[in-house]
């Protein structure tokens, strides 16, 4: 059992203020990773900053880690990024029409989605669903300069988890997106972060939560 104190938990949430190297070894196997690691665009986060050398130097020394400590592993990351990476079991999209910024080839209107083990619509004989999910909407930088929309967090959540008695890790959980999906729709979830400031930011919004019905 992990000796490093939460630094909030109530029945569905445990928060850890830490550098997820120190605890992730020392955590309980869980049913799903779903994470957004930093892209390497040099944001100053304090404990962190995300150049292209720090974040490849985090990948190499925390993937080994996260695919052990989850039957399934989902992370985004950027299209640049792949190559960085573990080859993954496949890639799934994140579709956006409208586009988001732009590439050498024009418009970028796709982000990669790397998932590492078995679909679990699939493996529960619950029929194939689309490899992408189409989204438009931006998120709000207020609390994060990189935070993902909390509705596309929550579908791409019911996309790569179909049991609600699944626990969820995300061991690079910034200001607490995952954490309030998996409130919303009913999991338990792990979040690990190096930031307090973010911690904090994701402790009330995890307080503020309300489930959702007949999710």
């Amino acid at each position: 059992m992990t000796l490093i104190k939460p630094y909030y938990t109530d029945k569905w949430v445990t928060i850890y203020n830490c550098d997820c190297r120190e605890i992730l070894p020392e955590l309980p196997k869980v049913d799903l990773v779903l994470t957004d690691p930093p892209y390497g665009v040099g944001i100053d986060y304090g404990e962190f900053i995300d150049t292209p050398e720090n974040v490849r130097n985090l990948i190499v020394a925390t993937m080994p880690m996260i695919l052990r400590a989850g039957e399934r592993v989902v992370l985004t990351c950027a299209t640049r990024q792949v190559a960085w990476y573990p080859p993954s079991t496949w890639i799934l999209c994140w579709f956006n029409r409208a586009g988001n910024g732009m590439n050498p080839w024009g418009f970028t209107c796709w982000q990669p989605i790397l998932v590492y083990g078995k679909d679990p619509y699939l493996e529960n004989r619950m029929g194939s669903r689309p490899d992408y999910i189409e989204f438009s909407e931006g998120a709000s930088t207020k609390e994060h300069p990189c935070a993902k929309p909390i509705k596309f967090w929550k579908m791409l959540l019911a996309r790569v988890s179909v049991k609600a008695t699944d626990t969820v890790l995300d061991p690079f959980m910034g200001s607490g997106t995952t954490l309030e999906a998996c409130k919303a729709l009913n999991r338990k979830c792990i979040g690990i972060e190096i930031e307090e400031r973010y911690c904090e930011i994701a402790a009330n919004r995890c307080r503020q939560t309300v489930m959702e019905l007949g999710i």
